[in-house]
């Protein structure tokens, strides 16, 4: 069991980057972070860390070693929750990723709630734009929108995501409200700085209408945009679960309503439906059953 700590610690190591990242993350010392490096590396009797008053990387000893941690720790978790005879209650910790936005409105809560049901588990949320290697970065459930997920991953889709176009009232009293498509190229557009910049497709029954549009503001994040055009800083196509709060209230009003973007879907993936960890399966299904009825 030694060896396995020293496995998980090193590997924290390796992931953070920093021995006192670790030490916090791990509330241990960061005496003690080093002690049990030391002592991986001197069962194994190579040098494991390059350690630089600034950095520290990973050895070509490392990197071997790095790999082959993280398979023996996933084993060991896998043993310990297969073989949990008397106890059936989840426990670890489960690696998520989603979008900064789909954590802000929808899924951070979502998880809050999930583990008041299992509270011995732990769950580590990456939002983030990024498309992550699921396996790099050793994340369990990616929770992705999209028209058309990664087809090497394995996939459900938890509800359907609409957006609609949005403007301030302040913004379309100053500018005016475009009644037509084409008008949207007289206006200040807030973009997505990763997709549909300068082009901006919409739809209405089989008819389907590319506009350019003149982007002032780009960002690579939907809040962002959220905030821009709350301040008045133009028109912004926005997912109707982050929008539909502000409309409600009035602070947002819906541009072209016969007009809509591209249809896409919230997935929940992972790599493989073989060896999925009852942790795993156990917030999939809870997830499903949560967005069944999405409230947007």
């Amino acid at each position: 069991m030694d060896r396995l700590t020293a496995m998980r610690v090193f590997v924290a190591v390796a992931e953070n980057g920093s021995f006192s990242a670790t030490a916090d993350q791990l509330e241990m010392s960061r005496a003690m972070v080093t002690r049990h490096v030391g002592a991986l590396e001197q069962w194994l009797g190579a040098r494991l860390l390059q350690r630089t008053t600034r950095s520290v990387t990973l050895t070509d000893a490392g990197e071997t070693c790095l790999r082959r941690s993280q398979q023996m720790l996933a084993l060991a978790d896998d043993v310990e929750q297969e073989t949990s005879r008397h106890d059936t209650a989840l426990r670890g910790q489960l690696r998520v990723t989603c979008s900064v936005s789909f954590a802000y409105a929808e899924l951070a809560a979502a998880l809050a709630d999930f583990l008041k049901l299992h509270p011995q588990l732990k769950i580590d949320l990456n939002a983030s734009e990024g498309a992550l290697n699921l396996v790099e970065a050793r994340i369990d459930l990616a929770i992705r929108i999209s028209a058309e997920p990664d087809p090497s991953l394995i996939g459900r889709v938890l509800a359907p995501c609409a957006s609609v176009l949005v403007a301030s009232p302040a913004y379309l009293a100053e500018h005016g409200t475009p009644s037509s498509p084409g008008e949207l190229e007289n206006h200040r557009c807030l973009s997505f700085a990763n997709f549909g910049k300068s082009t901006w497709s919409l739809r209405r029954g089989d008819e389907v209408c590319d506009v350019k549009v003149r982007s002032q503001l780009s960002a690579n994040e939907a809040t962002a945009l959220l905030q821009a055009a709350l301040a008045g800083g133009g028109l912004a196509l926005q997912p109707t679960y982050l929008a539909n709060p502000h409309l409600a209230k009035g602070s947002l009003v819906v541009v072209l309503p016969d007009w809509q973007p591209p249809a896409m879907s919230i997935h929940a993936l992972y790599l493989s439906r073989r060896h999925l960890a009852p942790a795993v399966r156990a917030l999939l299904d809870f997830l499903v059953q949560r967005f069944a009825a999405p409230p947007w």
